[in-house]
């Protein structure tokens, strides 16, 4: 900790307290989705020696992000951790990815013992390397079932998750010999079939560094969710940061397109 931030550290532990001790917590989101953006950007500006310096601070604020909504009782929560369009990346920039989420992978059990969470992930995990692959798998194995669900999107895209639906639906309506399968699509069929179809869609969306768009992010089911963009990078997010997204949250007035 540097000298700045252990003389700030007290002023924003109160500040974080007032937050928490204001927040309506009755109003508080059933389901966040998080855009974890911002790690290159942030290993520049802070003049870390490689990419993979700041992926393990963005990871460790990761397992700190869990910690928070566990405490404040948050159902559920996505966390975008790796696109589909990623993967085009050179893979010098990948393979310490990859590294990074392995250990982060291995070490989830054990930071969050005791929160009562449930992990899963979705996204085209085939795509990935097998040893990832089989690390994502081994914590699903791990944390099966809990109150309060994580759901991990890698190698994720929201336009190949409505695909994937419409697929699925159109083969469930072709195996029950279904006529006429055009018009029996609908958005609530292709709804049941989506990767998140067991959740109920986010209430709140939050993106950090600064960027605003959701970059294809649970499109079908963000089409009512509030949207908090967060100037900072997310290895540098803070607890201050999610409380006043948290508290603008609650004071909004959601009209799902009325």
């Amino acid at each position: 900790m540097g000298l700045r931030e252990a003389a700030t550290r007290p002023l924003y532990r109160f500040y974080e307290n007032r937050l928490l001790a204001t927040l309506d917590r009755s109003r508080l989101p059933r389901h966040i989705g998080v855009i974890h953006d911002g790690h290159r950007r942030y290993a520049r500006s802070e003049g870390l020696p490689d990419y993979q310096a700041s992926y393990r601070v963005g990871m460790k604020k990761f397992v700190e992000f869990l910690h928070w909504s566990a405490e404040l009782e948050v159902p559920a929560v996505t966390c975008w951790l790796l696109s589909k369009e990623n993967l085009a990346r050179p893979d010098d920039e990948l393979l310490p990815y990859y590294e990074v989420l392995q250990e982060l992978f291995e070490e989830i059990p054990d930071a969050l013992s005791g929160a009562n969470v449930g992990v899963r992930f979705i996204g085209s995990l085939d795509l990935l390397p097998a040893d990832l692959q089989a690390s994502a798998k081994r914590l699903e194995e791990r944390m099966p079932h809990g109150d309060r669900r994580v759901t991990i999107a890698l190698a994720y895209g929201g336009r190949q998750e409505i695909v994937d639906a419409v697929k699925d639906l159109v083969a469930k309506l072709a195996s029950e010999g279904t006529d006429d399968i055009a018009d029996r699509i609908d958005a609530d069929g292709i709804a049941a079939n989506l990767y998140t179809a067991d959740l109920p869609d986010p209430d709140l969306v939050i993106r950090t560094s600064g960027e605003a768009r959701l970059s294809g992010f649970l499109l079908w089911q963000s089409a009512y969710a509030e949207y908090a963009f967060v100037d900072v990078y997310w290895p540098a997010f803070r607890q201050i940061d999610f409380l006043r997204a948290l508290r603008d949250f609650t004071r909004r007035t959601r009209r799902y397109g009325k």
